[in-house]
């Protein structure tokens, strides 16, 4: 199967994924800087998790550029991934409503490694459709950043209970990480075309 209507579709659903989000920010009742005092909770989770839907579709991106074709496994795969991120409006608005306290932030926590896990099935039913020696399986290699960032949120998740502030902290940090381009993919494409 060609990869065009997956791309396609998967753009448009991260598109009203991040829609949906910024309709979460409400505009404040009064007229003065002191009215988005309260707003201000809200706009952080709003702007982490933009980053994190940023990450996920510069990555998206950057591994179906070389994927050659996709099939059922691949399609259900991508559908799980956007699953997950289409829960992310729902944790970011519980989060920014409740300044950033345990029960959100746990819950953000588990939308993100499940979307962490997803990512990684995803990338695992490409590989399979590709040969070992193709240029997706070099570019995605160990992904050894993947698998650290699975383990921090699977960290994070219970600390969010007792120290709501380092979880928080371990998702900046994470999505901090991801936001350092991963050139990987783009270079393996480079010697492919040289």
């Amino acid at each position: 199967m060609h990869k065009g209507r997956l791309e396609a579709f998967s753009d448009g659903v991260l598109a009203i994924i991040l829609t949906i989000m910024v309709l979460e920010l409400k505009v404040p009742h009064g007229e003065t800087i002191e009215a988005l005092r309260p707003l201000v909770p809200v706009f952080l989770s709003y702007v982490l998790s933009f980053v994190y839907i940023a990450i996920y579709w510069n990555n998206h991106h950057h591994l179906f550029q070389d994927a050659r074709r996709v099939n059922g496994p691949v399609l259900w795969a991508n559908l799980h991934l956007l699953f997950w991120l289409s829960l992310l409006p729902f944790a970011t608005a519980w989060v920014g409503e409740n300044h950033f306290q345990s029960g959100p932030l746990a819950l953000y926590g588990v939308v993100l490694l499940m979307s962490g896990i997803a990512y990684f099935i995803l990338t695992q039913a490409l590989l399979r459709q590709h040969d070992k020696d193709s240029v997706l399986a070099h570019a995605i290699g160990r992904d050894l950043k993947g698998k650290l960032s699975v383990v921090a949120y699977v960290v994070a998740v219970p600390l969010a209970f007792f120290v709501p502030w380092l979880a928080a902290a371990i998702y900046i940090g994470v999505a901090l990480v991801w936001t350092i381009p991963d050139r990987r993919i783009e270079k393996s494409l480079d010697v492919d075309r040289s």
